[in-house]
């Protein structure tokens, strides 16, 4: 869980905001209506039912599920990049014009717009995991092979996204030995 304090314009705290981190992976299967159950964990970090979401093209061959929040904090860093940088400017339109507005109904359930089922290749069996700031929904063979090929290299993918070896004190914290790389 993760405390943000807002302050008023003259300074003045006027409350603790909680957002929570979305972690976990969860076996579901899509309904005739491309609806899928979000398990209760995640529904509660979310947010309530009718809350407004977004479904997204998300990378690897998944879909990412954003609340307005999270979508409105990503659009200011996509906005940092250069319009002149084609890359970025190509992103951002294929991004946005796929973006799906959605809500969470009563149930709990999410309902996938037909032509992002169709962009994640989803099929009856798909798989929700928590991915910190956004929720991922991808089909389950396609989750189970990226999984398995990126497994095997964990480490080094901690090193890159910490930008070099672990430090001491985080192996420490999970209890394990640091192991130097060669």
């Amino acid at each position: 869980m993760i405390h943000e304090y807002v302050l008023g314009i003259d300074g003045d705290l006027w409350g603790k905001m909680v957002k929570m981190l979305l972690t976990g992976t969860y076996q579901r299967s899509l309904d005739e209506k491309l609806r899928v159950a979000i398990p209760k964990p995640l529904r509660e970090a979310l947010g309530r039912p009718g809350l407004l979401l977004y479904v997204t093209p998300g990378t690897d061959g998944s879909l990412a599920v954003y609340t307005e929040q999270a979508l409105g904090e990503l659009a200011q860093r996509l906005a940092q990049a250069s319009p002149a940088a084609k890359n970025a400017e190509a992103f951002r339109r294929l991004f946005y014009a796929k973006a799906q507005a959605v809500e969470l109904d009563r149930q709990g359930r999410l309902r996938i717009p037909p032509e992002l089922a169709q962009w994640g290749l989803l099929d009856r069996d798909v798989v929700l995991i928590g991915a910190g700031g956004h929720l991922e929904i991808w089909d389950r063979g396609q989750w189970e092979t990226y999984s398995e090929e990126k497994q095997a290299h964990y480490d080094e993918l901690a090193e890159a996204a910490f930008g070099g070896p672990a430090a001491p004190e985080a192996v420490a914290a999970v209890g394990k030995e640091l192991v130097t790389p060669k």
